[in-house]
């Protein structure tokens, strides 16, 4: 360790609070300090390279180091650095995004709030559902129903909807207006693995909900295509589409959450495309700007956008805002980078890498440690059991997700490993077959790592 990084792992200790770690364990442990990055890997200050397989933070989908991205930054600096959106003033990166993402986006969704990520687009979600609902003169419609696994970010009331528990520990959530139902969830669902049990049971258990609540008092319903943070569960094909047309039928607005699936993670430029999903709202973030600024946006139908408009009235503001809504670098950044997934060949790349992403997941399926993998485009999981047939969990206090995490950053890989012991990953889409072979020889590597300690090899059953 450098005497400089020395200075910075003591000056982290004494003065950076982390997100989602425990405040403890990282003072004792110490940061890693990243330094630089190209491609698909990053170098930290020790000077050791790792395979980046999870995009920092299923964000940069680019991957690192694009010089066009950095000059739209730079010109965009020069230019205007800033530009506020309120009192009727715009920028024309601003506007231009705006239209580029209706552009793209499902046909239903019309309009375009900005914000500068993915936990403040749900909390503007949330807020603008309220405000439209009491608009339209329903205001007993005040109730969220979301999935059990589910993640909606980490503002006061997404964290809310979010349905993982250390997101609430201490934080006095979920909120009363909040509800969940189960997760499609295929390994562990208890109606099997057929796609169709799956739906069914979905949509049964959103109408079971709604009936409890009362149509009159529900909202609104949020799903992500894909589960990121609880764990990358992947609904079977037809599941988002069935959970829209529920929602219509029972009056309820459908808000899908495309932070994390947006932006050719599984495929199509999102993943509601796949199925032809027209959502009422939609939530972006992560791949906007493939996190070389930061940026999020609420995409809302004409419909609610009209209501919500109405209700204020002639002269009233509509109360909602953010400084940096709409910030100019951030948008130039975005234009660029919606450039490179479309005429820089990153969209089409990552669909051709995707089955050999999904071949090299399914490989490790023969390994002691790995019950299951699953993915769609570039975003997968594979789920660590100690007993294959049970699909038994290995017991907390081994804390497997923290001896695999450490053997992947020897190994030269980052990966996500979830406290429950699933892996996530989200390569970016600038990946290679090189890069993905590499990938997988570090992670096998990885695991028989962690296999061959005598603690793990005597929890298997």
């Amino acid at each position: 360790m450098t005497m400089q990084t020395d200075s910075l792992v003591t000056l982290d200790r004494n003065h950076l609070v982390h997100p989602v770690v425990n405040y403890r364990s990282h003072e004792q442990r110490g940061v890693t300090v990243l330094e630089t990055g190209s491609g698909a890997y990053l170098r930290d200050s020790n000077g050791h390279e790792l395979l980046d397989a999870f995009s920092g933070l299923w964000c940069v989908n680019t991957g690192y180091g694009h010089e066009s991205i950095v000059r739209a930054a730079e010109e965009q600096m020069r230019r205007l650095p800033y530009a506020t959106g309120y009192f009727h003033f715009g920028s024309e990166p601003a506007i231009k995004l705006a239209a580029k993402l209706v552009e793209l986006s499902p046909a239903s969704l019309q309009r375009v709030y900005f914000t500068m990520g993915g936990s403040d687009a749900v909390d503007s979600a949330i807020r603008f559902i309220v405000n439209y609902w009491n608009a339209l003169g329903k205001s007993e419609k005040k109730h969220f129903i979301t999935l059990e696994r589910g993640y909606h970010g980490s503002s006061s009331q997404g964290a809310g909807l979010t349905a993982l528990p250390v997101f609430h520990r201490n934080f006095d959530l979920p909120l009363p207006n909040q509800h969940r139902i189960p997760s499609p969830y295929p390994y562990r669902n208890p109606v099997g693995s057929d796609p169709a049990a799956i739906i069914d049971a979905s949509v049964s258990a959103l109408r079971d909900k709604v009936q409890e609540l009362g149509a009159d008092r529900v909202a609104a319903f949020f799903c992500e295509p894909v589960q990121g943070s609880g764990g990358v569960i992947v609904p079977p094909k037809g599941w988002l589409k069935a959970m829209q047309e529920c929602c219509q039928e029972l009056g309820i607005l459908f808000v899908v959450d495309e932070v994390i699936t947006g932006f050719g993670r599984t495929g199509p430029m999102f993943a509601c495309e796949a199925e032809g999903v027209t959502p009422d709202l939609m939530t972006l973030a992560k791949g906007l700007t493939a996190g070389y600024a930061p940026m999020g946006a609420v995409m809302m139908s004409d419909a609610v956008y009209q209501g919500i408009a109405e209700g204020s009235g002639a002269d009233v503001p509509v109360g909602h805002g953010h400084t940096y809504s709409a910030h100019p670098v951030s948008a130039a950044v975005a234009l660029e980078v919606l450039r490179l997934y479309g005429e820089g060949g990153l969209l089409n790349n990552g669909i051709e890498q995707a089955p050999r992403f999904e071949e090299g997941l399914r490989s490790l399926l023969d390994h002691p440690l790995v019950g299951d993998a699953r993915s769609r485009g570039l975003l997968g999981a594979l789920e660590l059991v100690a007993d294959k047939e049970g699909k038994t969990r290995f017991d907390p206090a081994l804390k497997l997700a923290d001896r695999i995490f450490e053997a992947a950053y020897h190994n030269g890989i980052i990966l996500r490993a979830f406290a429950d012991n699933v892996l996530g990953f989200a390569p970016a889409l600038c990946y290679t077959g090189t890069d993905f072979a590499l990938l997988f020889e570090r992670l096998e590597r990885t695991l028989n790592a962690v296999l061959d300690q005598p603690e793990v090899r005597q929890a298997l059953r």
